[in-house]
């Protein structure tokens, strides 16, 4: 009997690394011995091994059987190495051929059936980039699978057919088996639901156009007004002004939605920015990702690329807001736990929503507000100054008064309208932005803003006034730089002017000035 040898993919996070499977027949009594650190699940797998193999008419040897996943410090978890363990065996059998350069990515049933597994957009893309192109996944995992450039991807549905792929005897597999695989094949290419539309929203022209100017730039946004403003109805159509992704960064998305799950992510890749709306109940954990063993991603990386709207932020766990301030900076978020390190990408667009105070009635002159001053300042002071400062846009919105309902016939604008103008500001960007390696005015760093971007001094005469001041922090000062930026570029102008410098410090101290 030789030794068996195949390989799968271990997922750190969005990262893959290959891992060697060895298996190894001895001489002594019957026993199944799993190594190289692996999880509960995967140590399962024995049992589903033994029964897969025998339902496929390709039983296990009864002798001592130990397989080894190298690198042994690496570790892993899931049930994806069910089918290279067991491709390893057959092969250290001697019932299959050699399998070559090939990776085993699936899990497998007790009758014999390849089940798809989480993650397989990520593993493959790992698998491919390490030089490993030739991937055997489930059938259920195929058409993702396929999404990945350069990949020579093959799905099966059981293990007899595999089997007979790789020189097993026809004789002895079970080949009349037939899965009703139904309940694992995706449903089909899932239609984008409807985005919002900017038509609906009557009235509200500032916060209108601030929401033009954030998805212009990608900026972050706090919208701060009594209940029944608008404030939810505004951020949920932020999504429909911003482009769609371009292929890097819908493999990035997709491969996000798949290590969770999400059926969206099973045919095809994410093209539409996503938008993502937790529960102001949810936990540092769902939000900002961990869990027991390796971290998991949360609510801020399956917002990649995409909008992450907080709802009643203040209702929110203060440490939960304050984990935001580090993605918010680095478009990065590094989970460490006991089990190991994850990191995960997450450059979102942030949209806050507040009341005025906790009953809501502090908008305006505040006459029906029952909230004393203590109980105001104490419940805004939960978003933290330090996460308001990386907020670009700061607006104070009213409440819709009864000419806004349209009695004069007038129609809003929609949003194909408001999106076009937001290509055309991005086309600038990325035009003037390209030399720098950058996409967007919102990650120019400030030494590129106080460099080669340096406007002349009578135009930023009121930002410098209002550093001096204390009114701004130099972080603000440097957002309000990126905010006059694409004020300019929706204006059609090479450079910022004073009064785009005005305007932009004007949006970023709304909300603190109506306060």
């Amino acid at each position: 009997m030789a030794l068996g040898r195949t390989y799968s993919i271990a997922l750190v996070g969005l990262n893959g690394y290959m891992v060697e499977v060895e298996a190894d027949i001895g001489q002594t009594l019957p026993a199944f011995v799993i190594l190289g650190l692996p999880d509960a699940s995967l140590n399962e797998a024995k049992e589903r091994i033994r029964s897969a193999a025998k339902n496929s008419g390709i039983p296990l040897s009864r002798r001592k059987i130990t397989a080894n996943l190298i690198p042994a410090s690496l570790p892993k978890r899931g049930s994806g190495f069910d089918l290279a363990v067991t491709m390893a065996v057959l092969r250290a059998a001697g019932d299959i051929k050699p399998t070559g350069r090939a990776v085993f990515i699936a899990e497998l049933g007790l009758d014999g059936r390849l089940r798809p597994v989480r993650g397989i957009l990520p593993a493959v893309m790992a698998s491919v980039q390490a030089g490993y192109p030739e991937i055997v996944v489930a059938q259920a995992n195929l058409a993702e699978a396929s999404l990945v450039p350069g990949a020579k991807v093959r799905g099966y549905r059981t293990l007899a057919r595999l089997a007979l792929d790789f020189g097993a005897d026809p004789q002895e597999l079970a080949l009349d088996f037939e899965p009703d695989d139904a309940q694992d094949a995706p449903e089909g290419p899932l239609d984008p639901a409807p985005c919002p539309d900017m038509a609906d929203v009557s009235g509200q022209g500032d916060a209108r156009r601030a929401l033009e100017v954030a998805a212009a730039g990608a900026h972050h946004l706090l919208l701060t007004g009594p209940p029944g403003a608008g404030k939810t109805m505004l951020a949920e159509r932020l999504p429909g002004l911003l482009p769609d992704l371009g292929d890097h960064e819908s493999m990035e998305v997709t491969a996000i939605h798949s290590l969770c799950g999400l059926p969206a992510s099973q045919v095809q890749l994410l093209r539409r920015p996503p938008f993502e709306n937790p529960h102001h109940s949810a936990t540092a954990a769902a939000i900002i990702g961990g869990g027991s063993g390796l971290p998991r991603p949360g609510a801020a990386s399956r917002a990649h690329r995409g909008v992450l709207f907080l709802d009643e932020a203040p209702e929110y766990e203060r440490r939960v807001l304050d984990a935001l301030r580090q993605p918010l900076e680095s478009g990065e978020l590094v989970i460490h736990r006991s089990a190991g390190t994850a990191a995960y990408p997450a450059r979102f667009q942030l949209v806050l929503a507040a009341n005025p105070c906790p009953c809501g009635k502090a908008a305006g002159k505040g006459l029906d507000c029952t909230c004393t001053p203590v109980m105001r300042r104490r419940y805004l002071a939960r978003m933290s100054g330090p996460l308001l400062d990386r907020v670009d846009i700061q607006l104070q919105v009213e409440r819709v008064s009864l000419a806004d309902f349209g009695q004069a016939g007038a129609e809003e604008e929609d949003t194909a309208s408001v999106a076009c103008r937001v290509l055309e500001a991005r086309s600038r960007q990325s035009e003037r932005l390209h030399a720098f390696g950058l996409e967007t005015n919102s990650q120019v760093p400030g030494r590129i803003l106080r460099g080669e971007l340096r406007l002349a001094p009578a135009a930023t005469r009121i930002l410098d006034l209002s550093l001096e001041r204390g009114v701004l922090t130099a972080r603000g000062y440097d957002r309000v730089l990126r905010l006059a930026w694409t004020l300019a570029d929706l204006g059609h102008r090479q450079t910022p002017d004073a009064d785009d410098i005005g305007q932009a410090l004007g949006l970023r101290q709304a909300a603190a000035v109506a306060a």
